[in-house]
């Protein structure tokens, strides 16, 4: 490992296994700490990964620790917990948060951690599971220059494409903008195919004439590859944290004082989703709840034209 910092790793879900992994590809030491599922853990400890009792271990052992979980509030936890990074922290640890958090939240945790000796940089996701177990990932880094330079090689391991978008909180604030970019979408293809679909447009329809053309996208392909082909796993991001993400930007819009009617709009999707208990489900499921409020049924509806 020569004089590589050590690495941890918290949190090995859909896209932490396979930024984790690549990071031990990368040649770094690397320590992991799981949640409830044992077989992404199990995975990278059999790579050569070390696994920490807890985050406090962890911080007393690594000089650079991940964290990708779901909320804030699980961010918040894992550092200010009383067996957290903080309790372990030693002078000079670098915490890289790539969860999707509330950018309030990351800059009051950057103070706290900052008077600890402690710098934490925000570097949230772009992509999905596929691109972490590649290695191709998109990060949007926020950090001062010096640090930036110091988990950039890191970063480099998990991240294809990185943007450094200036001091710690622009990177989650970045990445909301971009989820509202793309939930907006969901909300709006979920829409336009159950409309579609009302007046005598197959879903499969709209596919072809909006993929070839200038409004076709990345995101519109993996979104009618569950809407029309029904591939339950064409892009596994669940309700419940994109409803968290979009109550996050309007959230940061509210305190901008901003009029956002397009992201308020698209939050009611999502919160009628997550109140009738269906979070669990991905989000291109949304066009089948859009469809039921509407009397279809998507899985019909994708079966004409074809």
């Amino acid at each position: 490992m020569g004089d590589k910092p050590v690495i941890g790793f918290i949190g090995v879900g859909f896209m932490g296994h396979g930024m984790a992994k690549n990071i031990l590809k990368g040649g770094y030491e690397l320590w992991v700490k799981g949640h409830r599922n044992r077989a992404p853990v199990d995975s990278l400890v059999g790579m050569g990964a070390t696994e920490a009792a807890s985050p406090r271990e962890m911080a007393e052992n690594c000089d650079i620790i991940h964290i990708c979980l779901s909320n804030s509030p699980q961010v918040e936890a894992v550092i200010r917990g009383a067996d957290g990074i903080l309790a372990g922290a030693r002078k000079g640890l670098i915490v890289i948060d790539t969860s999707t958090s509330d950018p309030t939240s990351t800059m009051a945790l950057a103070g706290e951690m900052t008077k600890r000796g402690v710098t934490m940089v925000d570097a949230p996701l772009g992509r999905t599971p596929k691109e972490a177990e590649e290695g191709t990932l998109d990060a949007m880094v926020g950090g001062d220059e010096e640090t930036f330079e110091k988990v950039q090689p890191v970063i480099e391991c998990w991240a294809g494409n990185i943007s450094h978008m200036g001091p710690t909180g622009n990177g989650h604030k970045m990445k909301l903008l971009m989820n509202f970019i793309s939930l907006g979408y969901a909300a709006l293809y979920s829409e336009a195919t159950v409309l579609g679909a009302k007046v005598g447009i197959a879903p499969v329809q709209i596919r072809d004439v909006i993929g070839s053309s200038r409004l076709g996208n990345g995101f519109f392909d993996t979104f009618m590859r569950y809407t029309v082909d029904r591939d339950r796993d064409a892009h596994k991001f669940t309700v419940t944290n994109a409803a968290k993400d979009i109550r996050y930007a309007n959230a940061m819009a509210m305190d901008a004082g901003l009029v956002n009617v397009m992201a308020a709009a698209t939050r009611h999707y999502f919160a009628h989703v997550e109140a009738i208990g269906a979070g669990a489900d991905y989000v291109p499921m949304l066009s089948d709840h859009v469809a039921r409020l509407n009397g279809l049924d998507m899985a019909k509806e994708a079966k004409k034209g074809r």
